[in-house]
């Protein structure tokens, strides 16, 4: 008897010890995926979990000039999260990112106003839009290199980038890739395009139609929120698709996904401001794909980390009370979704959470390499998918 518990207590640590490195291995060759929501036009949420992601990684690597883009394989965005994702992976001359997580944030903060010019219209010109104009002016800025002038396109980025929008023409969604640019020049736009395109929310401007670098295909743009506010199930798709670029993929369990919010619509109702059907739809999207992924990561959900704020709004001009309660988003504790159905209140709040989050991601090894499709002439064939 004695002999038996003892060669269990044998067999459980040897176990223990053949987990343990299982999953280091499996840590090692999980790909890392980065995805921003849509929604609003302060980016609060997004701006205050990517500051804190990036000073993060900094810290756990004691190198003051690491990226984001150095710790993950593909960084998807809608809206003003795609802004956001497109200025992080954007590469200069030499395939290294052009702008840093708080240069990123600092410039949406400063130019809001210019980004998100209001202006009247309809008979009575009470119909509240903003200057196209305006935003097309701030965007090329943004991403025309300072060097050499060049207008970036998705693949002047040195990760896979995923941006959405709704195609009027098609009457179907499309979604803007690296992957896809790298194939045919057909499918490479000009990034300020890109993002202009998946920001042209219908009640606030008129679709932007736009082409790509060769003029061979061409769309009539709108808000990508409207049916991919969340992107990350798209990223996921993408990934677990894309033999090309990530061959070891074989499932959700070959994944490390972090998925930031933008705010939810619920504050407003609760400031007695009716939200419109857009914010509904927006909200909507999000979740749902929230909790699609908690069922699909219900087996491993360390992998899986959605970073949301319920006690704040995503609309509103930047106020220095709004650049205020970017440190509140990081104090206000976790929400996870729970398999089929319901959420529960964690005791970790949302910026322990991207803590705990980057400690696996740096854990995981030396940052991948960056690269830039524009260093490689030779693009092999996608393979079952973008």
């Amino acid at each position: 008897m004695e002999l038996s518990k003892v060669t269990l207590e044998i067999f459980s640590k040897l176990e223990q010890k053949w987990l343990s490195h299982c999953t280091k291995e499996g840590n090692s060759k999980k790909t890392r995926i980065l995805s921003i929501d849509g929604g609003g036009t302060t980016a609060i949420v997004a701006g205050a979990a990517l500051l804190r992601l990036e000073d993060q990684i900094r810290h756990h690597t004691s190198d003051p000039h690491a990226h984001i883009a150095d710790f993950f394989d593909v960084v998807a965005g809608t809206g003003i999260g795609a802004v956001l994702a497109a200025m992080i992976t954007a590469s200069d001359s030499f395939g290294r990112p052009l702008y840093t997580a708080r240069e990123a944030v600092n410039l949406i903060t400063d130019r809001n106003s210019d980004l998100y010019k209001l202006k009247t219209a309809g008979i009575f010109r009470r119909r509240r839009r903003f200057s196209s104009r305006s935003m097309d002016t701030v965007l090329k800025e943004v991403f025309t290199r300072k060097d050499d002038g060049k207008l970036l396109t998705l693949k002047d980025t040195c990760k896979p980038l995923l941006v959405p929008c709704f195609d009027l023409k098609s009457s179907a969604p499309f979604v803007f890739s690296r992957a896809d640019a790298c194939e045919s020049p057909s499918f490479d736009f000009e990034l300020w395009k890109v993002c202009r395109a998946t920001s042209a929310t219908p009640s606030c401007f008129k679709p932007f139609p736009l082409e790509s670098v060769d003029g061979k295909k061409s769309c009539s743009a709108v808000d990508g929120g409207l049916v991919m506010n969340n992107p990350t199930a798209a990223a996921v798709t993408h990934v677990l698709h894309n033999k090309r670029d990530f061959p070891a993929v074989n499932g959700v369990e070959d994944l490390l996904v972090l998925s930031i919010g933008n705010g939810s619509s619920s504050a407003k109702a609760r400031e007695n401001h009716e939200p419109s059907v857009i914010d509904i739809v927006l909200d909507g999207v999000s979740e749902t794909i929230d909790q699609m992924l908690g069922n699909a990561f219900c087996w491993n959900r360390s992998d899986y980390v959605r970073i949301q704020a319920f006690g704040l709004g995503s609309e509103g001009t930047v106020t220095e009370e709004v650049v205020e309660e970017k440190s509140e988003v990081l104090k206000e504790r976790a929400l996870e979704s729970l398999p089929f159905g319901g959420k529960r209140l964690l005791t970790e709040t949302n910026g322990n959470r991207i803590d705990s989050f980057v400690q696996r991601l740096v854990a995981t090894g030396k940052p991948t390499p960056l690269s830039s499709p524009r260093k490689n002439s030779a693009v092999n064939p996608l393979v079952n998918g973008r």
